[in-house]
């Protein structure tokens, strides 16, 4: 299959309602540039020099998401273009965001990282951390928080996937009920291995890398 026959396979295969964001990290702008002349528009990067040195050489209209861990020194480099920041796993991350912001008067939509997963590896926040920080947001108003976002542990365990996902579901309905913002509707939750499962619980958004272009060359 090449990257164009997965792009096109993918836009008929998800619900209207879930996006596709295909995470071209590590890949180059050839890649990249086949994907988009196969009508995607949403890529995800996870390394903020990567992300800038790509952007200028690829066309105007891609819609960039940070999906990577961002440290908050890097945040500036960013901040001015990037349409969705996957990964606010902090308030000091958020401090940070909302700093830039208002620097440059440009509110930058977010989505708090969610810690669901049964690996220490992965990033985030807890649900009452997020229950915590959700009443704080009146504070940062240069930071839209837009949604919520969480990986499933790696494991072929689906009942251990699918619960971890429904778990991410549930709070994002629990926030949602009680946010008085209409921005917040994203739920980015799915990547190649698993997003039929994230789809099936309620999944806004999958972040597809490996099943569209392959397997990354570091």
């Amino acid at each position: 299959m090449t990257i164009t026959n997965e792009i096109q396979h993918l836009h008929q295969e998800l619900p209207a309602t879930t996006k596709l964001v295909a995470v071209s990290k590590f890949h180059p702008a050839e890649a990249i540039l086949e994907a988009y002349a196969a009508g995607q528009r949403i890529f995800g990067e996870s390394r903020v020099q990567e992300l800038c040195e790509k952007r200028p050489i690829l066309p105007q209209d891609i819609e960039w998401h940070f999906i990577g861990h961002l440290q908050t020194n890097k945040i500036k480099q960013i901040v001015s273009f990037v349409s969705l920041i996957h990964g606010v796993d902090s308030v000091k991350l958020l401090k940070e965001i909302n700093k830039e912001g208002e620097k440059i008067g440009r509110v930058v939509p977010c989505l708090l990282q969610i810690f669901v997963a049964q690996e220490e590896t992965k990033f985030g926040l807890s649900p009452d951390e997020c229950r915590e920080l959700a009443g704080l947001l009146k504070q940062y108003p240069f930071v839209q928080i837009c949604g919520l976002m969480g990986m499933a542990s790696l494991t072929d365990d689906q009942v251990q996937i699918r619960t971890e996902f429904s778990q991410l579901k549930d709070l994002f309905d629990e926030l949602k009920s009680r946010m008085d913002s209409t921005a917040f509707k994203e739920l980015s939750m799915g990547m190649s291995e698993d997003y039929p499962l994230a789809v099936e619980c309620g999944s806004t958004m999958v972040r597809i890398g490996s099943r569209i272009f392959g397997h990354r060359q570091y």
